[in-house]
């Protein structure tokens, strides 16, 4: 049980002593009898008479009520004695009885859990984080806000950007959210019921043969068309606006522009010249008769291209083409369905009414659930005085109230009703807005729809509760659980900018002869000793011809390899859709780790070496692996490889750090400030370079590093036949790799497909157990406490009864008393965690 303790500290025991706690429910009777003995079989010869490894003893509580008092320290014992880290792998073992009972005493006599009715736990109230704030908006609004661009990182907590309570919200990020829905407003809501038709041509639709107006270069002759289809005879205005810069410099080129409609020419202008940026519009009347109408824009030279010296160039911005003019012929604006439904009317009480009518809807959208008469009378007292008095619109003025509420709490803060329960249970159902809200920004990271609301709002949703969960799932917005959870919990929202030297990777793959190894330490040595001090005459010429000896090798042996974005992106892609096809097919989530098939276009597939496979094009696509294929799992995709790795080599101390933490969920702790780095145990290998198996072993040998290191390295050295680009190799410096390891737990394996097949059979219950407490943090924006254990093991004995399968993780969480319940305010007044 060291290890553990050490985990635990002096810290953790200073803040059991300072926490406010209630006293164990436990006896003291119960403990004597039933789980005392057990500890002092297993435990006692490293914390007990007068043993204190990790800083803990058993001898050192003052009473029975203090050592029951210690819901972490129990909750973490009973997770490392699951896990099999404790006792020691030397030391005799609880067998699989003796594990349940101390299960049953910690969570039924320690924590006092009622199986039928756990402890939902605290609720903390969630600011929506960015993602969540843009597509809210989308969703809302109908506007695509770029909330990464205009609000600040949102902070992480446990793993995840969706946290309560680490979400917090600045006197600067408010003044954002002021501004933000001052611009949403003004982008969404249409100023009037009607307007004169309009369409707008851009610079790049205007085109010939490969070319368009977004950059012209007035030296050179082009001709360029759009065709605009005028859906009816009448009068109608063209409106044509370029733009043309010249370099800093003066140049003396000159141009004509002619713009003609239907082959007349409506602009020709010939002084076209050097210009810093300025704008040239112009407006023309056309009567137009149905049918489609051309329109070229072009320009003719003045100047010989001899005479250049810099540039000029020419940008349409756009063209705009409005009509019919005639009011009869005016169409609703954009957006204008989303908010309103009618005309304005005539009266000012019936306008009143109408006002209280589209906000009262608006409100009950953007905060989640109904509003008082009280607060749409506010919104309403904000929208009449602009409409009536301040010279706005009607649809102006009730843009003014939506601004406040966009700048609400309740918009920005996911806020649910707390009220006292009326069946006076201690844990009772949130309303069914609250679970809308819940699922929704689950599955969706976005607002409910209209179909939740209105389940909602019949008391429906429960009932319904698992067809809107498949129903929510098919929707393409269920693509947000996958790149925000899997994002995080695997980290590939990291792969685009993760810092890989190719070159410095694939030369550790293959270093070359022993002599380029000799010249490349000779011109590293002598560049140290330039920085450091002055060089001699000869060595200055030395470092010269060695430097242009790798300039030139490197020039002519470029590597084939180049890690652009559209390679990371295909990883990251490959590894969302392996999560997105168990999610949506139902699969065990063991497939995660251990599957036969993967995800690939033409260029992940030869990167991988997986040419024989067929695979073409740039689509991704499930493709079956061969059956000795070590591919499958995200394990061993690229985009895992990159993010556990260095940027010139792998790191088998961060991809074994990786599967603790979020594979089996036994993370170690974190290293001390003195333990010093892995580079420094090469030193001690005169004669050759060390692989990292060997300087890892060396490093192992530190007492400060060995605990940890014992648990973190065999994890890490089965993943050493991939590189820090995720391809394959069988050699390192040169070396026959070596991936044979063992765990703490004491299984032995050759390489990565039995290191996978054991997390998938003896240690899926861990894997289990991690996954789960992934998801339900995630689900829940809140880090899971011991009274969570309970429903934690409840899930995964859910998904072992059906074998893996997704919908027993996804249910399991969604039909939890976390995600169902919360406390009743009334009746858990002052429990910890309030």
């Amino acid at each position: 049980m060291a290890f553990w303790f050490k985990r635990l500290g002096a810290f953790a025991l200073l803040s059991f002593a300072a926490a406010e706690i209630p006293a164990a429910s436990g006896d003291a009777s119960s403990f004597h009898k039933e789980i005392k003995p057990l500890l002092e079989k297993y435990c006692w010869d490293c914390h007990g008479d007068g043993m204190d490894k990790g800083k803990v003893s058993f001898d050192t509580f003052k009473s029975d009520q203090e050592m029951l008092e210690k819901k972490d320290l129990w909750l973490a014992a009973l997770k490392n004695v699951r896990a099999g880290i404790m006792p020691p792998a030397k030391k005799p073992r609880p067998d699989k009885a003796e594990i349940e009972k101390l299960g049953h005493w910690v969570k039924h006599d320690v924590f006092a859990i009622d199986p039928r009715n756990p402890d939902p736990g605290r609720v903390t109230v969630r600011r929506l984080n960015r993602t969540e704030y843009r597509n809210t908006i989308r969703d809302l609004m109908g506007v695509d806000f770029k909330a990464d661009d205009e609000f600040p990182p949102d902070d992480s907590g446990y793993g995840f950007d969706n946290i309560g309570d680490v979400l917090s919200v600045s006197p600067l990020l408010l003044e954002k959210y002021m501004q933000a829905a001052e611009n949403i407003v003004g982008m969404a809501v249409p100023a009037t019921s009607l307007m004169m038709p309009e369409r707008t041509y851009s610079g790049s639709q205007f085109r010939t043969d490969g070319v368009n107006g977004e950059l012209l270069d007035i030296y050179k002759p082009v001709k360029l068309k759009q065709t605009f289809s005028a859906p009816q005879a009448g009068d109608y205005k063209v409106f044509v606006d370029f733009v043309v810069n010249g370099h800093f410099d003066f140049d003396p080129g000159k141009a004509k522009v002619v713009f003609t409609i239907d082959g007349k020419e409506r602009l020709s202008k010939e002084d076209i010249g050097w210009e810093a940026g300025k704008k040239f519009n112009f407006e023309f009347a056309e009567k137009w008769e149905p049918g489609e109408h051309e329109l070229h824009f072009e320009v003719q030279p003045l100047t010989a291209i001899e005479q250049k010296k810099t540039f000029v160039n020419l940008r349409i911005d756009t063209v705009r083409v409005q009509g019919p003019l005639d009011r009869k012929h005016w169409t609703r604006p954009k957006n204008f369905d989303r908010f309103f439904t009618k005309d304005d009317p005539k009266t000012p009480k019936e306008r009143k009414q109408y006002a209280r009518e589209i906000l009262a809807s608006f409100t009950k959208k953007a905060y989640r659930r109904p509003v008082d008469d009280r607060t749409i009378d506010k919104l309403v007292s904000i929208a009449e005085p602009a409409y009536t008095k301040g010279g706005k619109t009607f649809q102006e003025g009730i843009g003014r109230a939506m601004v406040a509420v966009l700048a609400s709490p309740r918009f920005i803060f996911r806020v649910e009703d707390a009220g006292v329960s009326p069946t006076k249970q201690t844990y009772a159902n949130v309303d069914e807005w609250a679970l809308a809200s819940r699922l929704s920004y689950f599955l969706w990271s976005t607002t409910p729809d209209d179909e939740l609301l209105k389940l909602a709002e019949q008391g429906q949703l429960r009932k319904n509760l698992r067809a809107q969960v498949d129903r929510m799932l098919a929707d393409r917005r269920s693509n947000a659980l996958v790149e925000n959870f899997v994002g995080q919990w695997l980290q590939v929202r990291d792969v685009d900018g993760i810092d890989i030297n190719v070159r410095a990777v694939l030369f550790r793959d293959n270093p070359g002869d022993p002599e380029s190894r000799r010249r490349r330490e000779r011109l590293q040595e002598l560049r140290q000793k330039r920085d450091n001090s002055k060089l001699t005459e000869e060595e200055n010429r030395e470092l010269e011809e060695l430097g242009a000896q790798f300039r030139q090798r490197g020039r002519n042996n470029r590597p084939m390899i180049e890690l652009d974005g559209e390679l990371r992106r295909a990883m990251r892609r490959e590894t969302e859709m392996a999560f997105a096809h168990v999610m949506r097919e139902n699969q065990s989530v063991l497939e995660l780790i251990d599957a036969d098939y993967t995800f690939l276009n033409e260029r992940l597939a030869t990167h991988y070496a997986l040419t024989n496979l067929g695979v073409k094009g740039g689509e991704m696509r499930k493709v079956d692996l061969p059956d000795d294929s070590p591919r499958g799992g995200v394990l061993t995709h690229g985009s895992t490889l990159i993010v556990t790795s260095n940027p010139t080599r792998t790191s088998p101390v961060k991809r074994g750090l990786f599967i603790l933490e979020n594979i089996v969920g036994t993370p170690p702790p974190p290293p001390p400030p003195t333990v010093p780095d892995l580079e420094s145990a090469a030193k001690q290998f005169k004669d050759k370079d060390p692989t990292l198996r060997e300087m890892l072993e060396l490093h192992r040998n530190e007492p400060l590093c060995s605990s940890c290191h014992s648990r973190m390295d065999p994890l890490g050295l089965a993943l050493e036949n991939f590189n820090a680009l995720g391809m394959w190799r069988d050699k390192e410096r040169g070396q026959p790799i070596d991936t044979t390891g063992k765990l703490i737990t004491g299984e032995n394996f050759s390489d990565i497909r039995e290191l996978k097949r054991i997390i998938t059979n003896d240690r899926r219950h861990d894997y289990y157990h991690c996954l789960t407490d992934k998801l339900l943090t995630y689900a829940l924006g809140r880090g899971l406490e011991y009274y969570d254990i309970e429903t934690m093991d409840q899930i995964v004995e859910r998904m072992e009864a059906e074998k893996g399968r997704f919908s027993a993780l996804l249910m399991g969480v969604i039909e939890s008393a976390p995600f169902q319940k919360r406390r009743n305010s009334a009746l858990v007044a002052g429990q910890p965690g309030q």
